[in-house]
């Protein structure tokens, strides 16, 4: 079953990321990124973020994988499409974020195998103020089921 405009909006439960330097440290040695400003906070201090923040990417590792949308998905039909990080501030281990999922799209395209779905999910990332510090956007295409 294809998906509906309907889904537009719907949203996940909030929860709280705890920004960990251990964290932090493992995420940049996985991704093979061994830039100082990760980890070295006298180094990073010194340059225009003025402390140690995390990989830009490092927001995909932000939900633990229990995350949910209200939303009945068909995981065979799932390809991750693209990922965007929009930063309004720097993240920075010892943050407590507010997070939330929600559906901001859902557009549709033709393809080889033909109509497919593309899904766009933002995760905000708020601080304990309640400000905006980053929006993780992931675009799934919900694809046809092949026989």
């Amino acid at each position: 079953m294809d998906l509906n405009k309907s889904v537009i909006g719907l949203t996940s439960e909030p929860y709280i990321f705890e920004v960990e330097n251990r964290h932090v440290r493992q995420f940049s040695t996985a991704i093979g990124d061994e830039n100082l400003l990760y980890k070295d906070e006298k180094y990073a201090e010194a340059s225009a973020y003025e402390g140690v923040i995390v990989p830009p990417t490092f927001p995909v590792a932000m939900n633990e994988g229990d995350v949910e949308l209200p939303l009945e998905l068909d995981h065979r039909r799932m390809l991750h499409g693209e990922q965007e990080f929009i930063y309004y501030q720097p993240i920075r281990p010892g943050d407590r974020l507010l997070c939330q999922m929600k559906v901001s799209d859902l557009y549709d395209r033709e393809g080889k195998s033909g109509k497919m779905q593309f899904l766009v999910l933002d995760t905000e990332m708020k601080d304990e103020e309640g400000e905006l510090v980053c929006v993780s956007r992931m675009n799934i295409i919900y694809r046809p089921l092949v026989d």
